[in-house]
């Protein structure tokens, strides 16, 4: 059994940093991928970043792009999300998440990821 723990997350203005962890303990098995949605208040929740292990892609959306660093910690079994120039439209609770997408293009579908993380809050102020 796999799970995830979220740490990092916070309140900082408009322009600001934060940088948020997730370690799974129970490593996934085989082609996995690890990464990021989020779910602001009245939203749908939304891809943010991933990465697929064994591959050289990293995915992120269209708003987060530049902004948005996601790592891995391969030993540590652990992903990263360096997010900078926050803005008040990301805040949002944050899902760190792990599974095994069929291929890039189902990457950014929830349904491709079987264990989530209980998330962390990030509030970004104007």
């Amino acid at each position: 059994q796999v799970q995830l723990t979220e740490s990092g997350g916070g309140m900082v203005q408009a322009g600001g940093s934060l940088r948020l962890s997730c370690e799974a303990t129970g490593r996934p098995y085989g082609e996995y991928a690890m990464g990021w949605f989020r779910q602001a208040p009245g939203k749908e929740r939304e891809f943010v970043a991933a990465w697929r292990w064994r591959q050289d892609g990293t995915f992120y959306a269209d708003p987060v792009q530049g902004r948005f660093t996601i790592s891995r910690d391969n030993t540590k079994n652990s992903v990263s999300l360096q997010m900078t120039n926050l803005q008040p439209e990301d805040t949002a609770i944050y899902f760190c998440v792990a599974g095994y997408p069929a291929g890039p293009t189902r990457i950014r579908l929830q349904s491709q990821y079987m264990y989530w993380g209980q998330g962390t809050q990030v509030t970004v102020s104007a």
